[in-house]
């Protein structure tokens, strides 16, 4: 794990204890009416005596996730400038109802921030592990098929339960996106990051290596625009997840525009891949795949835009509850942090009307709470 050198000074003064919560209205996803009180970083449903109300009406959602979020890449695609960069993204995550993470790869360590009460709950991935000169520069450990193994479990124990494998990029001697590594290595890759106890996130856009990475047990396709109706049916089959990242699909047509003099056949397969991936995420959900929303933030993609990913799902034909699902209780719960029931995490958001009816309510939080105080 990342050094101690990272925390925070022992002479820091502790937070003083936040004083019990009560908030009132309709609790999602049992849409029933409900009291509920936080006392510290837990919800109960048992009445505690002089908690302070801070909403009284309105609809009460676990807060929201962003399950593919880069803390670690400063806007322009470069690592970030230290732990304080990466804590400001976060709070711009966090002051839009997002209130959980997955850091799907970081350039730096800031394993500090995992407990630090003004930040969202984070589950971290260490660095990408990528191909050599294949890959952003400055962003991944770039190693050998070789090495690949070693990496991998060196990795698991940079971050808190999850790895990052790079399956393909653009090889500038075929002129298109291409497997990383050997297909048979990459196996092996995910083999050695579950012996290590990490699960395995995959970046994938290409149709040969989304079809091997799948069968050899990977537990979540980040994009999948190459994913096809037999590849769907296994991950079903395998209840391997989804985090589509439809911001990010979104930027192709800029990524063919640029590539379009020197690798015109990349250019169009991107375009290509593009195109059709709405009609693939509605078919993963419709085989019942699991969904999670991920928006892509760092780089390019700006942070706090969980609720605009989930409105995308919602174009591509995902229903408004299962959107909901996918970008809050649902995802919590796969990330492992409980959400609004007893003894639960006290983390919600509540909304003056309904995100069932009206998904664009989710860019209008009234009340945030976090860890059991008041955000905003």
């Amino acid at each position: 794990m990342t050094s101690p050198s990272d925390t925070a000074s022992a002479s820091s003064p502790a937070p003083e204890p936040a004083p019990a919560l009560h908030v009132r209205g309709t609790l999602l996803p049992s849409g029933e009416r409900r009291d509920l009180w936080l006392v510290g970083d837990r919800v109960t449903f048992s009445r505690v005596a002089g908690a302070i109300t801070v909403a009284d009406a309105g609809y009460i959602l676990p807060g929201l996730v962003d399950a593919h979020c880069h803390l670690g890449i400063q806007p322009g695609g470069r690592p970030s400038e230290g732990i304080d960069q990466a804590r400001s993204l976060a709070v711009v995550d966090r002051d839009a109802g997002i209130l959980a993470i997955r850091d799907a790869g970081s350039p730096i360590p800031y394993a500090s921030l995992d407990d630090d009460p003004d930040m969202p709950r984070l589950a971290r991935a260490g660095r990408h592990v990528a191909p050599p000169k294949r890959y952003l520069r400055d962003i991944g450990v770039e190693v050998g098929e070789a090495d690949l193994r070693d990496e991998v479990t060196r990795q698991a124990g940079q971050g808190n339960g999850w790895v990052k494998l790079v399956g393909d990029w653009i090889d500038r001697g075929v002129g298109d996106l291409a497997p990383a590594w050997d297909v048979t290595a990459m196996a092996g890759a995910i083999e050695a990051a579950h012996a290590a106890g990490a699960r395995v996130a995959v970046h994938t856009f290409a149709e040969e290596s989304v079809a091997a990475l799948v069968r050899a047990g990977v537990d979540s396709v980040e994009h999948g625009t190459g994913l096809n109706e037999s590849d769907i049916g296994e991950m079903a089959n395998r209840g391997t997840a989804l985090v589509p990242t439809m911001i990010n699909i979104k930027t192709f047509g800029g990524i063919a525009a640029q590539a379009q003099d020197k690798f015109p056949s990349y250019a169009q397969h991107m375009l290509t891949l593009r195109d059709r991936f709405p009609s693939i995420v509605r078919a993963a959900y419709e085989a019942g795949v699991p969904i999670y929303v991920g928006s892509d933030a760092g780089g390019g993609i700006d942070h706090g835009l969980a609720a605009q990913e989930m409105l995308l799902l919602h174009e591509a034909g995902l229903p408004a509850e299962a959107v909901l699902r996918a970008g809050s209780w649902g995802a919590r719960e796969w990330l492992g942090f409980p959400g609004l029931v007893e003894g639960g995490l006290a983390d919600l958001v509540v909304y003056a009307e309904d995100p069932r009816t009206d998904l664009t309510t989710l860019l209008r939080p009234r009340r945030i709470v976090l860890r059991g105080r008041v955000v905003r």
